[in-house]
């Protein structure tokens, strides 16, 4: 039975513990120091910054992150861009932004990536949550997002994505 935890502030033995996760699951970066000094050590610091862990005893087996989205950050106004004018004025800027979810292949199919995104959000104060992933509806992330209520709201940043929001569910 996995365990789950969420913090809101990371250490340098919190990224050595994620980046063979990450590295695994994702595969974009080509090390440790590349994926800190290009991603995680910027996100780590932002405003609203959540990080949701599931272990299988002692070893990380899936994460979930993302921070408070603002204008003047490249994410934001990348899909601000591509969004149509009211969708982004509409679901963009104080928004949570997911970043990632990433569960090992071992562990994948027992739910681990729908308690992560339930832990990651849960309690969240934003109103509007966002996230880019694939186009295609039959990719299991795409479909994990449409069972927790998450809807597309215009196009992503490049080809084969899409931009996807969710309000925050009433009485959270």
């Amino acid at each position: 039975m996995p365990t789950y935890d969420v913090v809101s502030s990371v250490t340098d033995a919190d990224a050595e513990e994620l980046w063979p996760v990450y590295d695994a699951v994702f595969a974009d970066l080509p090390d440790i120091a590349t994926w800190r000094a290009e991603v995680w050590d910027r996100h780590a610091t932002r405003p609203g910054f959540r990080l949701a862990r599931a272990r299988d005893g002692d070893h990380l087996v899936g994460f979930a992150y993302g921070y408070t989205g603002e204008h003047g950050q490249w994410w934001t106004d990348q899909a601000a861009r591509v969004l149509p004018p009211d969708v982004a004025t509409e679901w963009l800027g104080g928004h949570f932004e997911l970043v990632s979810i990433g569960v090992l292949a071992r562990a994948r199919g027992a739910g681990l990536g729908a308690a992560l995104l339930r832990a990651v959000t849960d309690g969240l104060p934003h109103e509007r949550w966002v996230l880019m992933t694939t186009d295609d509806a039959g990719d299991p992330a795409r479909r994990l997002y449409a069972r927790e209520g998450w809807q597309v709201i215009g196009p992503g940043l490049g080809g084969g994505q899409v931009t996807m929001g969710r309000r925050r569910p009433t009485g959270s």
